[in-house]
């Protein structure tokens, strides 16, 4: 393509020929993409000449500078574009990322342990079994692991045996002397399990079921019978690959069209667990943004890191164990080579079968971002953040902002508001208050900026936004509104200096994608304005009773969830929660008034 900035120009001449990481930024200095490249001129530069498919003319077509950094080595490169990788959170990057998390089974690190199903793996001394492809495997290993070991279920409050104990899977030893040698041999036990004891398991239990046969206790024995099929179900899901019982994973991967899939096998105990696939579109070299997935693969705490690491040959086996830190190993021949071998051919297929949905999905979300930001004549908005006010005749004012990234709600971005500064029903002072709230948290703590702000609601809220981010904050973000129509529907998109009307196709996916943000958006604002009025109501009753203090307050809708559960609860029932004698008879007959 050819180059308009003049800095960009400028710069590209004094690239250097060594290794290092680059930082791609849009108008604004934020980092939209992190790369790194063996020789940094080369690298830089091909973004800049000749021709790209249409992810990556995205992506240049967003950049309006960028930076590097020079490293030692491209190993050390490696290392560094991961670290800016998780610190930047470039948009363009996003996608690199696999954010699943697995089940593991674990046992806890206490004098009388537990056995537990978790999604974090944690440094707390406990030890984890797994990952297991999905939670029902988990659910079920656990089940006859709970069969077989009674280990602890109750806690330090159970002085008296619990149901688990009439069960035979708990020793309750906070109701019974229990010694702590038998839950360390029970560990032993299990740990022997997961290790391929489960043979040793299921013979000693076959012969304990013949035994029950012979004395004629047949329940005993159908009950010997049921834990060994239920082991058999379980390990013959899983296909034993080797005998060696070491924990490795491997790796394969195919790409296409600018995607990439990689197929990644747990190998755990000497058994094969496959763990779905992973699809993303790539930018660089194929081999070079494989090596980033995999550094990027074991920097979440829930992947554990095996004691060996399968990759294809084509693959720098020095990177992969600088970034990992264990064995990588590259086979040859043999059974590791046709794991090896098989993770690509998954990958291959996983490709093969689901580019089509995947292009359909990116069509929907991603595709009508990008034509979204087309009709307003904005870079695409990939991050775009929703306000909208709700109050009942001034009352109980509350503001919600939902966040949208590449088409989908992110929700741990969410923010809720109380209205603090206005008094009375005025919609615009309200947008005008939580911009500037928002906004000025945002500058104050560098947060990401969106790429668009949508208000819920007309010209005149609008205005109030753009005021307040553009004359107070000096923020140059986009500002678009969002009408509905009579019947409370996403109407129109207005925008521009005099808040046109956006021409959007009804039946578009981008017209569908902002009647999402609308509703997601309107439901968010009104559900906290509900658990406001519901909250504030109930304790205005509560007022005028003297000794009823917040804590008080908050202790009976806790415990009693609603006033007419305390209108039927007895002064005695209310003292039960820490309300005195006096304050209690006082609240019962302010309540029998009403």
């Amino acid at each position: 393509m050819s180059l308009t900035n003049e800095r960009i120009k400028n710069k590209l001449a004094l690239l250097p020929d060594q290794p290092g990481c680059y930082l791609m930024k849009d108008k604004n200095g934020t980092i939209i993409y992190v790369g790194k490249a063996k020789i940094l001129k080369n690298r830089v530069r091909s973004y800049f000449t000749g021709s790209h498919n249409t992810k990556t003319e995205h992506l240049v077509s967003e950049i309006d500078d960028f930076e590097y950094i020079v490293t030692e080595s491209n190993i050390e490169a490696l290392l560094l574009e991961i670290n800016l990788i998780k610190k930047n959170d470039p948009k363009y990057n996003i996608m690199l990322k696999d954010d699943k998390t697995y089940p593991f089974i674990k046992i806890t690190n206490e004098k009388y342990p537990r056995l537990l199903i978790t999604r974090k793996v944690l440094k707390d001394g406990g030890t984890y079994f797994g990952p297991y492809p999905d939670v029902g495997a988990a659910n079920e290993t656990k089940k006859i692991l709970d069969r077989l070991f009674p280990l602890r279920k109750c806690g330090p409050s159970q002085k008296t045996p619990c149901l688990y104990y009439h069960l035979g899977q708990c020793l309750c030893p906070y109701a019974f002397k229990v010694d702590p040698a038998v839950y360390q041999k029970m560990v032993e036990e299990i740990k022997q399990f997961f290790n391929g004891g489960h043979v040793a398991f299921e013979k000693k239990l076959k012969a304990q079921m013949e035994d029950a046969t012979e004395k004629l206790e047949f329940e005993k024995a159908a009950e010997y019978r049921d834990q060994i099929k239920a082991i058999e179900t379980v390990m013959t899901r899983q296909k034993m690959t080797k005998t060696d019982f070491l924990d490795r994973d491997v790796f394969g991967y195919a790409i296409d069209k600018g995607w990439m899939c990689v197929q990644v096998f747990f190998v755990r105990q000497g058994k094969v667990i496959e763990r779905e696939i992973s699809l993303f579109p790539f930018y660089k070299e194929a081999t070079d943004d494989l090596l980033t997935y995999i550094g990027q693969f074991y920097q979440e705490a829930e992947h554990l890191v095996p004691k060996e690491i399968l990759i294809p040959k084509e693959i720098d086996p020095l990177a992969v164990e600088a970034v990992v830190g264990t064995k990588v190993l590259q086979p040859q021949r043999g059974e590791k080579k046709k794991l090896v071998e098989l993770a690509n051919k998954n990958a291959k297929i996983g490709l093969q079968q689901k580019f089509d949905l995947i292009e359909r999905k990116e069509e929907r979300t991603a595709g009508a971002v990008e034509r979204l930001g087309q009709a307003l004549g904005i870079s695409t908005p990939v991050r775009i953040e929703a306000f909208d006010n709700s109050n009942t005749m001034g009352t109980n004012p509350v503001s919600a902002m939902v966040v949208f990234v590449n088409g989908k709600p992110e929700k741990k971005s969410y923010r809720k508001y109380k209205i603090k500064t206005v008094t009375g029903p005025d919609d615009y002072a309200s947008m005008r208050e939580v911009i500037y709230r928002r906004y000025s948290r945002v500058l104050k703590d560098d947060l990401k900026r969106p790429d668009l702000i949508m208000i819920d609601g007309g010209k005149g809220q609008v205005d109030a936004a753009k005021e307040v981010l553009e004359n107070q904050l000096g923020l140059d973000i986009p500002v678009a509104g969002l009408v509905k129509d009579d019947r409370h529907r996403t109407s129109e998109l207005i925008f521009g200096p005099q808040l046109a009307t956006v021409s959007l196709e009804r039946n578009s996916t981008e017209f569908f994608l902002l009647n999402r943000i609308q509703d997601e958006v309107h439901r968010f604002a009104i559900t906290f304005h509900r658990q406001l009025r519901s909250k504030n109501s109930f304790s205005s009753k509560l007022d005028d009773v003297d000794g009823l203090g917040p804590k008080r307050k908050q202790a009976l809708l806790k415990h009693f969830k609603s006033l007419k559960n305390i209108q039927q609860a007895s002064v005695t029932e209310i003292q039960q929660i820490g309300v005195p004698q006096k304050v209690a008879q006082a609240l019962k007959e302010k309540l029998s008034e009403s």
